[in-house]
């Protein structure tokens, strides 16, 4: 059975970069009828917060990816400590006494040297009075000993992949304050959940050669890895800088439809054209991680505006019941009042301003040479109720009173009715207003 997960830590707010990872092994998952997995990698005390985990599980259910099951990094540390054990038995597991400035002294000497900056295992060479000197002094910290040779694999988006374990630092699986990382933790969930694919971003690579050691090392079976192009900005900028305005609760905030949302990060960095879909049903029948290529891809929030406009005019009365019920419409123009605005609002907000306009009127929009003639339309308007035909009725009065027609006689009109220049068909827009302010 194919077995996905999605591996947010818990230490802030979602963004798209995460949903591109989470909708990829989500999509994944479902196409196979598999299992998805929603893992928590709290391992960080300090960090990690309650308030994001919750908040990372409601944006996921606005969006509709719903898992099969949580699991939380920190209900495993007996887990991790055995794997650990288990490593430090074989001799693949050992401790490290250099502090990051000491690391990072040997780091800059490797490269004046022309050498790459790899880890030169001087703790292997200590005796035990040596680490119970060092031990009195600082905590060690545990890096795993690879294999010096190619770790290979073939990537569901990059190809055939093939990276020299002499050319990596062995890395570092236990902190010095004894907190369990990402490499080793990741490697006993995925083994134990029986993790069959996984994808995530391309910055992760090397990390999937260390991982597929520590995974061989440890009797579990390697998944089938797939890492997707990282998303930039619009001209091309990281987009690290930008993620505190591209999190999921703020494009929420903006009235941005999750399918529209979904529909264009599924797309994107693919062959395939980006193409609004009506469900997920239908976003995961067109998936093909295949299509993906390498290079980075632009993102730009603006893209999403249009698809949640075309998405918005698609929805039905029925779909939309709560939200215009919220905003006081009453049933029985319910339906009238959303087939007038649907196709003039970018998003199912605007529709309150719309209805605002419906029940409380507008400030009229009256230019100065149009002062006389809105007089003369006002002393012809019909009494309410209004229906259909009231537009027609009333424009063919002001336009046989005054001359006026074309844009000059309907303009005017709209714009002391509504105090806006554009919007819906007046005719349908009319017997909905309940009052004028002109």
């Amino acid at each position: 059975m194919t077995v996905t997960r999605f591996a947010p830590s818990p230490t802030g707010y979602l963004h798209v970069g995460n949903l591109r990872t989470a909708l990829f092994n989500y999509m994944i998952a479902r196409k196979q009828g598999g299992e998805f997995i929603l893992r928590l990698d709290d391992t960080d005390p300090e960090r990690s917060k309650q308030e994001y985990a919750d908040a990372i599980m409601e944006d996921l259910e606005w969006l509709g990816l719903t898992w099969d099951r949580v699991e939380k990094q920190s209900d495993r540390i007996g887990r991790y400590e055995d794997a650990a054990q288990k490593l430090r038995d074989m001799g693949r597991f050992y401790e490290c006494f250099e502090t990051p400035v000491e690391l990072d002294l040997k780091r800059k000497k490797q490269l004046n040297m022309g050498k790459p900056p790899v880890y030169d295992r001087s703790a292997l060479k200590l005796s035990e009075d040596d680490k119970n000197a060092l031990r009195a002094e600082r905590s060690g910290h545990w890096r795993f000993k690879l294999d010096w040779s190619a770790i290979e694999w073939t990537d569901g988006i990059l190809g055939d992949r093939s990276i020299d374990g002499s050319n990596v630092s062995d890395p570092v699986l236990i902190r010095g304050d004894g907190q369990f990382l990402y490499t080793l933790a990741s490697v006993c969930d995925d083994i134990d959940f029986g993790i069959t694919n996984v994808v995530r971003g391309s910055d992760h690579v090397t990390n999937t050669a260390t991982q597929i050691q520590i995974i061989q090392a440890l009797g579990g079976t390697v998944p089938e890895f797939a890492h997707h192009s990282l998303l930039t900005g619009p001209q091309g900028e990281a987009l690290s800088k930008r993620l505190g305005t591209l999190a999921l609760r703020d494009l929420r905030a903006q009235g941005l439809e999750p399918m529209a949302i979904l529909s264009h990060m599924a797309r994107i960095g693919s062959s395939q054209p980006v193409e609004l879909c009506g469900s997920l049903d239908e976003l995961i029948a067109g998936f093909d991680i295949s299509t993906f290529g390498a290079a980075p891809t632009k993102f730009d929030v603006e893209d999403l505006k249009p698809l949640t406009s075309r998405y918005v005019a698609s929805l039905s009365v029925e779909d939309v019941t709560d939200q215009l019920t919220a905003m006081d419409v009453p049933a029985d123009v319910m339906a009238e009042f959303w087939d007038v605005t649907r196709e003039n609002i970018a998003t199912r907000l605007e529709a309150a301003k719309w209805w605002a306009l419906c029940s409380e009127g507008a400030d009229p929009m009256i230019d100065d040479e149009d002062k006389e003639f809105v007089e003369t339309a006002k002393s012809l308007l019909p009494a309410q109720p209004w229906t259909g035909d009231t537009w027609k009725t009333w424009t063919g009065a002001v336009k046989e009173a005054t001359g006026r027609k074309g844009k000059s006689l309907f303009m005017p009109l709209r714009k002391a009715l509504t105090g806006m220049e554009h919007g819906p068909d007046m005719s349908k827009l009319m017997p909905l207003l309940q009052r004028v302010n002109f």
